[in-house]
């Protein structure tokens, strides 16, 4: 009778079949996900919600309105050519791309960069509603891209002389589209909002996660966490 040969092979590692194993390597080896935006703000949404891009790259484009341009053609635009920027030098990679706009009717309020503009910005948007418009474009590497508009509505309380001196003071202000910042000190100006309060900060979130998903890009960090918008 033939003796057996035991088996010398070492055991898989517990908890850890070959499948998932496989499904790893599979996620490791994802297209990487770029960020075209110089804004922080954008970045620190994204870790909010898990997403660690592998690498931020502003896009450096041209951002000046044109004549007449409505203000959710301007945002549609500015973000569809950041993406388009980025995307042309790293055509492998998923590419992140957004714009936010203030805007009062028709009117896209800029991003002041000095204290009379600031002035002009808060002093229009005080005691009235305003809309945030935010455009999120994502570009897979295929070629596939995907577009969203999120509108939020913004009602400011009248502000004082001594509030509104007291905020121009405080520095805020400075590059933040309609010269003020929701997230900062700006809250105590705003009872009243409708609609994504991310949008606002820079990016909508869920929206954003949408686009991805819907491209293909694996959102690793909701799968570990059970999580699903």
């Amino acid at each position: 009778m033939a003796t057996r040969k035991p088996d010398m092979r070492k055991p898989d590692k517990p908890g850890r079949p070959a499948a998932a194993a496989t499904a790893t390597g599979a996620a490791a080896r994802r297209a990487p996900l770029i960020l075209a935006s110089a804004s922080p703000r954008r970045l620190a949404l994204l870790r909010q919600i898990g997403l660690e891009p592998d690498l931020v790259e502003p896009a450096a484009i041209d951002e000046t309105p044109k004549a007449k341009e409505r203000p959710a053609d301007y945002a549609r635009r500015v973000a569809t050519d950041k993406a388009a920027a980025v995307h042309a030098r790293h055509p492998d990679a998923y590419v992140l791309a957004a714009d936010t706009v203030v805007a009062v009717g028709r009117r896209i309020l800029p991003k002041p960069d000095d204290p009379d503009t600031a002035r002009r910005c808060l002093a229009l948007l005080s005691g009235r509603r305003h809309r945030v418009i935010g455009a999120v474009v994502a570009l897979a590497p295929d070629g596939r891209g995907a577009a969203r508009l999120v509108t939020t509505r913004i009602r400011f309380k009248r502000l004082g002389e001594a509030e509104l001196e007291a905020y121009l003071e405080s520095g805020e202000w400075r590059g933040k589209a309609g010269g003020y910042a929701v997230q900062g000190r700006a809250a105590a100006f705003i009872p009243w909002i409708e609609g994504s309060y991310p949008n606002v900060v820079g990016l909508p979130l869920a929206e954003t996660l949408t686009l991805l998903r819907g491209l293909g890009f694996e959102c690793r960090g909701f799968e570990r966490r059970g999580f699903e918008p």
